[in-house]
């Protein structure tokens, strides 16, 4: 089995050809520590958990994209952006590629969903969403339309505080991440991305109101979670899909990723 890449702030090989952009926005980071045998069923086969300290973790990130653009174009303004909120795990391969795996990605344009289900094969679904900022204080909130169960969501609030100059281990482990893991037409794929370091602030967890974790198979996770973090964001590029490294999967071509 091939060592396990480091955990980096920056991503640790070059994406290639630039196949879409996006930005992230006002992004904040919930994550809960749970026993890696939790999480191993529902991560693809050709995948395990990724572990720090023994733990592995489940995240609830809600975020505004911005301006998604496919092969250098200028991002779509109104379609490209919206309010999104995706529960994650977190992921390692047999080709010691460290990744995340989407379990749910709520966004609140219909177009963008049906695209990314259709194409991209990733479990996104259409959701009334709201993204507020007064000052300090970021509000989020969600309620699924479509596929149910519907109403799924609910509110988090954060007070947004200082800069971390040096995050530490757990941070880096849960924002380092540069590619998602993925079943594509039977076959386990990895979708590279690269991006400028997060700057990330700490944060206090002002409410939480969520059943997105239930919904996403993980009903026995709550509470108050173990790490709360917020950045105001990077840009984003993501490479073609593939399978082995430096090889496109023959799942994908580039008709297939890009359109």
């Amino acid at each position: 089995m091939v060592p396990v890449e480091p955990v980096t702030s920056t991503a640790p090989r070059p994406i290639g050809r630039t196949v879409f952009t996006q930005g992230w926005r006002d992004a904040t980071f919930l994550h809960w520590a749970v026993d890696p045998a939790l999480v191993a069923p529902l991560l693809p086969p050709g995948t395990r958990p990724d572990e720090l300290d023994g733990a592995s973790y489940v995240g609830l990130i809600p975020f505004r994209m911005r301006r998604i653009g496919l092969l250098g174009a200028p991002g779509l303004p109104y379609l490209g952006s919206f309010a999104e909120t995706n529960v994650r795990l977190y992921s390692v391969d047999d080709d010691g590629r460290r990744g995340v795996v989407f379990r749910s990605l709520e966004a609140d344009r219909l177009l963008p969903v049906l695209a990314a289900r259709w194409v991209a094969h990733l479990p996104y679904l259409w959701s009334r969403m709201r993204i507020e900022r007064d000052g300090d204080r970021v509000t989020y909130r969600a309620a699924r339309r479509w596929p149910g169960p519907r109403g799924a969501g609910g509110t988090v609030a954060v007070r947004v505080g200082e800069p971390l100059a040096d995050p530490g281990p757990l941070p880096l482990f849960l924002t380092g991440r540069w590619g998602l893991h993925q079943t594509a037409f039977g076959k386990l794929a990895y979708w590279p991305n690269e991006h400028p370091p997060w700057p990330l602030h700490a944060a206090e967890l002002l409410a939480l109101d969520d059943d997105l974790v239930a919904a996403a198979g993980l009903p026995t996770v709550g509470g108050a979670p173990d790490s709360v973090l917020f950045s105001p964001g990077v840009d984003v590029r993501f490479g073609p899909r593939l399978g082995s490294p430096g090889r496109i999967s023959p799942t994908t071509d580039d008709r297939r990723t890009t359109t």
